[in-house]
């Protein structure tokens, strides 16, 4: 008997990546190939090959990523594989459809170009990671090396943008387009990682103060907030201490500034950014 549970768990990993897919083969097809600007991974790689050979960008798409994810099956497991293949074959199909068969207006701003290309193919990256599956073999290579090298894989995929970006400024002789493909990569980088932990607009705080009852008590009554109380020594081990810990939205930091301050004058509040957060922060 088929499990619902897992059938439909597939099919939003397939939505994501489709639809992944094509925000990146338009990212690149509609804006980082006119400008000659590169991206990062394997795309970027076959975007090279297409500067160099003329080959088009999606078949140089497909004998980079295909042979390296097969090759590379015993390091990401089958199923991964299976949706990283589809992935990077409808990605290579619409890189060349949509570059000639489609008339997108011609952008006539380097900027523009950088900007909108590495959104649009951060967006795409990052659905494709959520789909579970991964839209090029660089984690492969990263994998294969670091398993026989012992480096570690972040440093080998930061080692094979570098050489990408490098080969970008002397294939055309020009450091602006080296420079203009960097920002596009960091782009890129930063749309992923919104996707993948969400734009939180949490704030974590730590409140040490030695009236730390007082101040929970004031959180749960003005802010409707929980908190927790942790219990530790100062650094010489001389002196008990406790610290508050508590998690608002943003826009309400000030509020909890002012009743912080209104009980002790001397407490020390800490604000940390919230990368992601699941479940609810309301009763932590």
């Amino acid at each position: 008997m088929i499990d619902r549970k897992l059938l439909m768990s597939e099919f939003k990993n397939l939505l994501l990546v489709t639809l992944g897919s094509v925000f990146l083969a338009s990212g690149v097809a509609f804006f980082l190939l006119p400008a000659k600007i590169a991206t990062g991974g394997t795309p970027g790689l076959a975007m090279l090959v297409y500067f160099i050979t003329n080959i088009s960008t999606g078949k140089a798409m497909l004998l980079i990523n295909v042979p390296l994810l097969i090759a590379g099956t015993r390091f990401i497991g089958l199923p991964f594989a299976l949706r990283s293949i589809y992935s990077i074959l409808i990605t290579a199909l619409l890189v060349d459809v949509f570059s000639t068969e489609f008339d997108f207006p011609a952008i006539n701003s380097l900027l523009l170009s950088t900007f909108y290309g590495g959104t649009i193919i951060g967006a795409g990256v990052g659905l494709v990671l959520k789909g579970n599956a991964s839209a090029g073999g660089t984690t492969i290579i990263a994998r294969i090396a670091a398993n026989y090298f012992h480096l570690k894989p972040a440093h080998i995929i930061l080692a094979l943008d570098i050489i990408i970006i490098v080969s970008i400024g002397l294939i055309f002789v020009d450091l602006e387009k080296a420079l203009w493909s960097m920002l596009s990569l960091y782009v890129t980088t930063q749309v992923i990682d919104k996707i993948l932990t969400g734009v939180v607009s949490e704030k974590i705080i730590h409140i040490v103060s030695k009236k730390s009852p007082e101040i929970g008590i004031a959180i749960h009554d003005q802010l409707e907030r929980g908190g927790t109380i942790l219990s530790g020594r100062n650094i010489t081990a001389s002196e008990d201490k406790t610290i508050l810990f508590v998690v608002v939205g943003a826009r309400r930091i000030p509020q909890l500034r002012n009743i912080v301050l209104g009980i002790d004058p001397d407490a020390i509040m800490i604000v940390m950014e919230a990368s992601e957060l699941l479940g609810t922060s309301r009763w932590i």
